[in-house]
């Protein structure tokens, strides 16, 4: 807890038995209050391995949702136990949560009511050994999207965020995506209900275990993301009508 604000971690996982727990050796229980797993139909030990380690909520689907039904699942438990601050880590060890104090301090002190651990800023993605096709797709996507949304972030493709709760009950994320746009779409919910994003430098580490997508997946992401910022854009214009923009 920070100044009387209650914080939860939530892990969207899929077969994370091999990173979990050294990922939670980190996250600083001195001021997170929960962990919240969703289990997204593991093939290995992932929820049971879960249920033996210091989790207080262990959520398993019983079909596999995607990546953005299980952030949805995530979020709505957070939301039910009543968490001020929520921060999204995975459990596949890539981003450090030694950062969740200084992400969730700024939330708690009302500074921004969004922060993404950027791993643009500074050398973290290519030293961290990104693949250097994500690192130019990352980069011509993020000066793209700037571009269109009139916005300047240094990355818009991280998995490391933390908001506070009044942003998860304003914006509609359960009419997004259950697949990895559901991140873009996210963004673009952010900032059309007028809220900030800052961002801090983050270290990042890609190995076997880490999960990672295909280049096929990643392509089909990578193009849901420019249809994303298009109509975000037109629907600012008033040109068309985007349903997850309307409250």
């Amino acid at each position: 807890m920070i100044l009387n604000k209650t914080i939860a971690v939530v892990m969207p996982a899929y077969n994370a038995a091999e990173t979990l727990e050294m990922t939670l050796n980190e996250v600083p229980r001195d001021i997170v209050d929960y962990v919240i797993l969703v289990d997204d139909n593991s093939k290995d030990r992932t929820t049971e391995l879960a249920k033996n380690l210091n989790i207080q909520y262990v959520i398993r689907h019983d079909k596999n949702k995607g990546y953005g039904g299980n952030q949805k699942t995530c979020y709505n438990k957070a939301l039910e136990i009543n968490a001020d601050i929520v921060v999204m880590l995975h459990p596949d060890y890539q981003y450090t949560p030694k950062l969740i104090h200084s992400m969730c301090y700024l939330i708690a002190n009302d500074v921004y009511p969004v922060v993404f651990g950027s791993r643009i800023l500074g050398v973290g993605a290519v030293k961290g050994g990104m693949p250097i096709y994500k690192y130019i797709a990352n980069r011509f996507l993020t000066l793209f999207q700037n571009l269109i949304l009139w916005k300047k972030l240094s990355e818009y493709h991280t998995g490391y965020r933390a908001f506070s709760t009044e942003v998860l009950r304003k914006i509609n994320y359960e009419n997004n995506s259950d697949d990895f746009i559901f991140d873009n779409e996210f963004i673009a919910q952010v900032f059309s209900a007028g809220y900030e994003i800052a961002e801090i430098t983050c270290p990042t580490k890609y190995f076997e275990e880490a999960s990672s997508i295909s280049f096929l997946r990643s392509v089909k992401y990578g193009l849901g993301v420019l249809k994303v910022t298009l109509r975000y854009r037109l629907h600012k214009w008033k040109i068309i009508k985007y349903k997850l923009l309307m409250s």
